[in-house]
């Protein structure tokens, strides 16, 4: 089971290859790199490397100059944690024991696991609580030192958030979508060339029924064999994306009120009738506001972080060893 860390997540975008801290001393088996006279193992860059390789490698092999690569964005992004962790010691962030109860409090709620549960999960990624605890306090930690000199230096205008959504109405238009009911009727397997005559004809008789003056709902629910029945085989309403193509393509060609030819599928017969075509409609500005600020907020973080990241690394002293 893999466990949520809820709002922390983010910390493993913004830094994504941090390693569990680990109480046990670091093998030192050769230096990768000095930042600010704090090294970087060989160890370490080892221990990052193995998710993202894992990944990789079940998608079907890496070569030597992929790995090259992944271990290279695997440096560089153990540099970009080094750089933040010392600014925490900088900054004097903590995160109380407290804090850091409460979060794992929060987890164990949102996964609904017990403690045990909880200390089985982590044993199944390989973890024990106390490594999870140290792991949990360092992303609490990074997300409270991106919270301070990122997050908290952005704003979003209402202007701004105007101006997309007038540039950008296309995106906040809803879909056409329709109202239907069917009639479906299953095709039994490993059905014989006869049975299945025989259910084709008692299906074409079924759609006469259905296309009589009498209510479709009615017929719906007398021959319908699935949970739409009790409904009147009502499919409620539906956009073009939420159904088969074969079904989008009929409905297009319906009027309201219309009830279609037989189709066939793997499953069996449907009969389908249009009752409504909803047109699509633009999406108020008050309906859309709140999506609009997060897109804006989320790439103005972005934009900031790594202009916060890249004056941190020009400030720094690094050297990447070969």
């Amino acid at each position: 089971m893999k466990i949520s860390l809820g709002a922390c997540a983010l910390m493993m975008t913004l830094f994504p290859f941090s390693t569990v801290a680990s109480p046990l001393p670091v093998p030192l088996t050769s230096i990768v790199a000095v930042v600010n006279d704090e090294i970087i193992t060989s160890w370490e860059v080892e221990q990052a490397l193995k998710p993202p390789l894992r990944d990789a490698e079940k998608k079907g092999g890496v070569t030597d100059t992929a790995r090259r690569e992944l271990r290279a964005n695997v440096v560089k992004g153990l540099i970009d944690k080094k750089l933040a962790e010392q600014k925490i010691k900088e900054l004097g962030i903590k995160v109380s024991d407290d804090e850091l109860r409460q979060s794992i409090e929060d987890v164990k709620k949102q996964n609904n696991l017990t403690q045990e549960a909880l200390m089985l999960a982590l044993a199944g990624q390989g973890l024990t609580f106390e490594q999870y605890r140290s792991q949990m306090r360092d992303q609490l930690e990074r997300l409270r030192l991106v919270s301070q000199e990122v997050k908290a230096k952005i704003q979003v205008g209402d202007q701004e958030v105007r101006d997309y959504y007038e540039a950008n109405r296309p995106l906040f238009t809803e879909e056409e979508s329709f109202r239907a009911r069917h009639i479906f009727v299953k095709i039994p397997p490993n059905s014989t060339q006869r049975e299945f005559e025989a259910l084709a004809a008692k299906v074409e008789a079924i759609r006469k029924e259905a296309l009589l003056p009498a209510d479709f709902a009615g017929v719906a629910s007398k021959y319908t064999e699935d949970a739409t029945a009790k409904d009147g085989g009502s499919l409620g309403v539906f956009k073009k994306g939420d159904m088969q193509g074969e079904f989008v393509q009929l409905l297009e060609r319906l009027k309201p009120g219309e009830v279609s030819g037989i189709i066939k599928t793997s499953s069996g017969f449907h009969i389908i009738k249009l009752e409504e075509r909803i047109p699509g409609r633009a999406k108020t500005f008050e309906a859309v506001r709140a999506e609009i600020e997060d897109k804006l907020y989320k790439k103005k973080s972005d934009e900031r972080f790594n202009q916060w990241l890249g004056e941190m690394k020009k400030e720094a002293t690094i050297e990447i060893r070969p």
